[in-house]
């Protein structure tokens, strides 16, 4: 069985978490993107809370706790109108994938940094002749003798500017078959053959978004996360983490949404009443919460899931949870700034910059016609039309 009432340990947490980002708001974070900044003072005071590192294992200075706490944090603060990105890249992918794999120093080197936000970790993956494709993934490592040589190329890598260093999938070669399998290293920012390029997004963030390219960057050996053989059973370690923290940050947006239009229309009057009591606006604004609620259930049972090791189960939940909860996320920005009108496209209002934030939940970090193609295929058993 999997609960999905909360404890009161978690209804807590939300409620504290709500609060600070209440304080903070959506103004606050619409100041440091046109300030060029990075929301530090935020983030600086969420780790001194211990809200980042909520579920990273108490010895190493986290919470104890686990992937269901920390999308409560991330949740909450994206219905506050200011949603951390690196959440779901450091402490949860980055911190997940060190804390069950790492070694004893890599442990003792990174965790009680991404716990209490001090030192942050990005996560390079995508590839671009690759998408996510674990499978065609390019960028190799080859041992040179007690060393490593990577080499590749990583794009859509967010906030590697300001991160102490780089979480990358690479393949090496197994020595046993010759083929290529899945491996994760820890880049520092300062490593030699490290390089980085900002792409151009049209979606305004915080966080930028980043081209990597590898040139024969020489590791040592204990800069390998984990056990070589391991494969693809630590890249999903992070992967799902990532499927479930992007469904939190989905919601919370939605919420806030959704939270502004309802605002709006108890107090916007035409024809001597508020347009909130007219069905055509009314219905729109409970399907679009009804969706919201509806995905952060399927997000909740699969980070229950995660957090009692069901890593298969979470899987299939986890892909099902970003699904939702991006579609769910569309439909209440669009209804949102739909209920504004003009309004909606205004600065003052906030809204109108989520409707790019928005279609990014529909992306990233996998599109839904891949979920799509996993549940046809892994769920149902229907054959792969690739």
């Amino acid at each position: 069985m999997t609960p999905l009432i909360e404890s009161d340990e978690q209804k807590a947490l939300r409620a504290a978490v709500a609060a600070l980002g209440k304080r903070y708001g959506r103004d606050y974070l619409t100041r440091t993107v046109e300030e060029g900044r990075q929301p530090t003072e935020l983030w600086s005071e969420a780790g001194k809370l211990g809200y980042l590192g909520v579920n990273l294992p108490e010895e190493y200075g986290g919470g104890g706790c686990g992937i269901t706490e920390l999308s409560i944090v991330l949740e909450e603060l994206g219905a506050a109108g200011s949603p951390l990105l690196m959440l779901v890249v450091s402490p949860a992918i980055c911190g997940t994938v060190i804390a069950r794999f790492g070694t004893e120093e890599q442990k003792r080197t990174w965790l009680p940094g991404l716990a209490d936000g001090t030192r942050t970790m990005a996560f390079g993956i995508t590839e671009p002749d690759a998408g996510s494709n674990s499978h065609r993934i390019t960028t190799t490592a080859r041992r040179d003798g007690a060393d490593w040589l990577l080499t590749g190329r990583k794009v859509f890598v967010s906030g590697v500017d300001h991160a102490d260093a780089t979480l990358i999938v690479g393949r090496t070669e197994d020595a046993r078959t010759g083929n290529l399998k899945p491996c994760l290293f820890i880049v520092p920012r300062d490593a030699e053959g490290f390089q980085r390029r900002p792409i151009d997004m049209e979606l305004r963030a915080a966080e930028k978004q980043f081209e990597l390219v590898l040139d024969d960057v020489r590791l040592p050996a204990d800069a390998l996360v984990g056990d070589e053989d391991a494969g693809l059973l630590q890249l999903f370690a992070g992967l799902n983490p990532e499927r479930i923290m992007t469904a939190a940050f989905a919601i919370g947006m939605g919420r806030y949404a959704v939270t502004k239009a309802v605002e709006y229309a108890r107090e916007r009057t035409v024809w001597k009443a508020p347009i909130g009591s007219h069905q055509a606006i009314a219905h729109p604004l409970a399907q679009a919460h009804i969706n919201l609620e509806l995905a952060r259930l399927m997000m909740q049972k699969a980070a229950r899931l995660y957090d009692a090791g069901d890593d298969a189960g979470a899987g299939e939940a986890a892909n099902m949870a970003k699904y939702a909860a991006g579609e769910a996320c569309v439909q209440a920005v669009d209804q949102a700034v739909h209920t504004l009108g003009g309004n909606g496209l205004t600065r003052e209002f906030g809204l109108a910059s989520l409707i790019t934030a928005a279609r990014v939940s529909r992306i990233a970090p996998v599109s839904r016609e891949m979920i799509l193609n996993y549940v046809s295929h892994q769920t149902l058993g229907l054959p792969k039309s690739y």
